[in-house]
């Protein structure tokens, strides 16, 4: 029988793909530990106060931040930094595009670079180790909800085999102005090509 909400496959310890080189030195792109909280944190509460991407208006305690970070690793859902020299200078993750049992194998996933690390192709090793974390989690889908004015993480998508779903007009207001959400999807696997091996289990209630 299933975890509700949780993908039922692969266990992602020890995923530790090694990636290529930023500058002179290496990043390599590891499963996030609760050590790693404050620097994300950080990098965070930059992005909320001068980024294109959060709709936070204030950045989140770093209890609230562990706890984020615990509910994903419940679910067995990758959640990763990328490591130079042994400080973290972005992370991404993936949570439940949903909540309801049906929608189990998407998720929506978000990728926060820090901001002396931008432009540095962080993001171009941090996505596709995500997209394969996420494929051998079991997932089917990924979501991607970008600003419409952050062009680079729209490349950066587009880059790695997503593309647009939809556009939601003026649904946000930051920074004095009206956003809109760009949705991108990406297929994983064999995505709808066969059904989920469990798919004639009991679909168990939120």
């Amino acid at each position: 029988m299933s975890t509700p909400n949780a993908i039922p496959v692969a266990d992602l310890d020890g995923f530790f793909p090694v990636a290529a080189a930023s500058g002179t030195s290496p990043v390599r792109i590891r499963n996030s530990v609760e050590a790693d909280v404050p620097a994300m944190l950080d990098i965070y509460s930059h992005h909320i106060q001068r980024g294109l991407g959060p709709y936070d208006v204030e950045p989140p305690h770093p209890e609230e931040l562990k706890r984020r970070r615990k509910a994903m690793l419940k679910r067995r859902l990758p959640h990763l930094v990328a490591d130079l020299d042994g400080s973290v200078v972005g992370y991404a993750y993936a949570a439940p595009f949903r909540k309801r049992p049906a929608y189990r194998y998407t998720v929506e996933h978000s990728i926060y670079i820090h901001k002396d690390h931008q432009g540095r192709g962080i993001g171009r090793l941090l996505l596709p180790t995500l997209i394969e974390a996420c494929t051998a989690a079991g997932c089917r889908q990924m979501i991607a909800v970008v600003d419409s004015a952050n062009a680079p993480s729209l490349r950066l998508h587009e880059s790695c085999g997503f593309v647009q779903a939809g556009i939601l007009r003026n649904v946000g207001f930051k920074f004095g102005r009206w956003t809109d959400s760009v949705f991108l999807q990406r297929a994983l696997g064999v995505a709808d090509g066969e059904p989920p091996h469990d798919h004639r289990g009991t679909l168990i209630a939120d």
